[in-house]
């Protein structure tokens, strides 16, 4: 069974605000079956340029499951408080 992952490059603009959204975000998940893979800060850029000092990894069951989950109300409430606390770029893959 192939999984979908949503993963996110982060770049914190105010650590409380980003802190309040994180708290939030996984009740959002669990109508979706998403699970929470990992958090992570960069350690260094071995090869190319990512000026992201922060990842996220979520697994979803399903493509529909992550795009229901980021349309969903519940997640769009958190969207602005998102914008507020950090430079974010979210990015799914399927994979192979």
């Amino acid at each position: 069974m192939s999984h979908v992952y949503l993963i996110g490059h982060i770049t914190i603009k105010d650590a409380e605000k980003w802190q309040a959204y994180r708290n939030q975000v996984p009740a959002t998940l669990m109508p979706w079956a998403a699970e929470l893979v990992f958090r992570a800060q960069k350690i260094a850029t071995l090869a190319g340029e990512h000026s992201h000092s922060d990842a996220v990894v979520i697994r979803f069951p399903t493509e529909e499951a992550l795009i229901a989950w980021h349309a969903s109300p519940a997640y769009q409430a958190l969207v602005p408080l998102r914008q507020e606390a950090a430079e974010v770029v979210l990015i799914s893959y399927r994979t192979t």
